[in-house]
């Protein structure tokens, strides 16, 4: 490309990547770009990079207009088929479910990847209803990018992530996608101690949800809420709102997905309540539900973060109970899961030592998890 330039070229890296782009059709040559790359091949421009032909049905329907049944028949004209988007159906559901054990930065690679790739399919033909398709199941895995985004401690990505998600729910008019949204938002405030934002933001959702597994765990959500705030009346009332919209769903088909709310889901919200308002025994017996819940017949863990919050209610139960030697135990286990979300497990994990410090202030075990934690927050 220098030898059939007359200007100065970027350096080589950078030509490098330029064509790399050009090469996986993710750009296209400039102007400026075209002739010089079109000579290195000893042709020219014209031949090399063709111009796109108008199309026919274009060229007829400019010189000869449409009338309401052309028109209508044009809607229904689309650049992919029923099988293309069965397969990006398909692929969200995956990764959706993959959430809970797969690596989250591998994770947030391919969901990443996979979003674009939806959401370029906007720019090609595409009926009314493929339309609202595609802007559904890119809302789906905007959500789940999102999460994990959260999950990996990056707030900034993770708010423009779920922000794109409910503009795209809003766009197809899914209330479920926009129900979740939100529900991102409460799970944001909680985890940074803004309580009473995440009561409102749960409650300006929670009418257009009663009816779907978002609506059960708004008000998770807000019960988790009102119990750090203190007041376990409302508490209750909330966990009592979830538990009816709970029992007005029929059993899903496939609980995997992040984005499905069952029984099991809700056990350990409850767990999480009943721990903060000093329920201690409940709080271990839904502890000890939501692990086995999440543990297969052969030992593996499908739902290790789970597990994790569940073994610092445990810890939080044990120290409590004035049994500090048990209490660090559960909670260096908590510490050992690969697949976290980080902000979640430092704020369960903050709330287990302040209940150590309160009890055992100069314990060396004190400190020893302390030290853990503040190496966590590092991570």
């Amino acid at each position: 490309m220098r030898a059939k330039s007359s200007h100065n070229l970027p350096t080589d890296s950078t030509l490098l990547r330029n064509w790399r782009r050009w090469e996986s059709g993710e750009s296209r040559p400039d102007d400026f770009y075209a002739p010089i790359i079109a000579a290195a091949f000893d042709t020219v421009t014209a031949a090399f990079f063709p111009k796109a032909r108008p199309n026919r049905d274009d060229e007829l329907l400019s010189s000869t207009g449409m009338d309401t049944l052309e028109f209508i028949g044009r809607l229904r004209m689309s650049d992919i088929s029923s099988a293309t988007l069965d397969a990006i159906r398909i692929t969200a559901e995956r990764l959706c479910c993959e959430y809970p054990f797969a690596d989250p930065h591998e994770l947030h690679t391919e969901g990443t990847a996979w979003l674009r790739r939806i959401t370029s399919l906007l720019d090609g033909r595409l009926t009314l209803a493929q339309h609202r398709e595609v802007l559904v199941l890119a809302g789906w895995v905007a959500l789940l990018v999102g999460c994990v985004d959260y999950d990996l401690g990056r707030r900034t990505a993770a708010e423009a992530t779920r922000r794109a998600a409910l503009s795209l729910g809003q766009e197809a008019d899914h209330p479920e996608i926009v129900g979740w949204g939100a529900e991102m938002a409460a799970w944001f405030a909680i985890t940074q101690g803004n309580y009473r934002g995440a009561i409102e933001v749960a409650e300006s959702a929670l009418d257009n949800c009663r009816g779907m597994g978002v609506g059960v765990q708004l008000a998770a959500q807000q019960a988790k809420a009102w119990a750090r705030i203190g007041d376990r009346e409302a508490m209750e009332r909330a966990l009592e709102r979830g538990r009816n919209i709970l029992r007005q769903l029929d059993n899903p088909a496939n609980l995997d997905n992040h984005f499905v709310v069952d029984a099991q889901k809700f056990d350990f919200y409850a767990m999480d309540c009943c721990r903060v308002a000093g329920d201690n025994r409940p709080a271990e017996a839904y502890a000890r539900q939501v692990i086995r819940s999440a543990t297969g017949l052969d030992g593996s863990v499908r739902q290790p973060m789970r597990v994790s919050e569940a073994q610092l209610t445990l810890a939080v139960v044990a120290v409590r109970d004035r049994d500090l030697e048990l209490a660090v135990d559960e909670a260096m286990r908590a510490f050992e899961g690969k697949r976290r979300s980080l902000p979640s497990l430092l704020w369960i994990a903050g709330e287990a030592a302040r209940e150590m410090i309160e009890r055992y202030p100069s314990d060396p075990r004190t400190r020893t998890y302390l030290e853990q934690l503040r190496v966590l927050s590092m991570s």
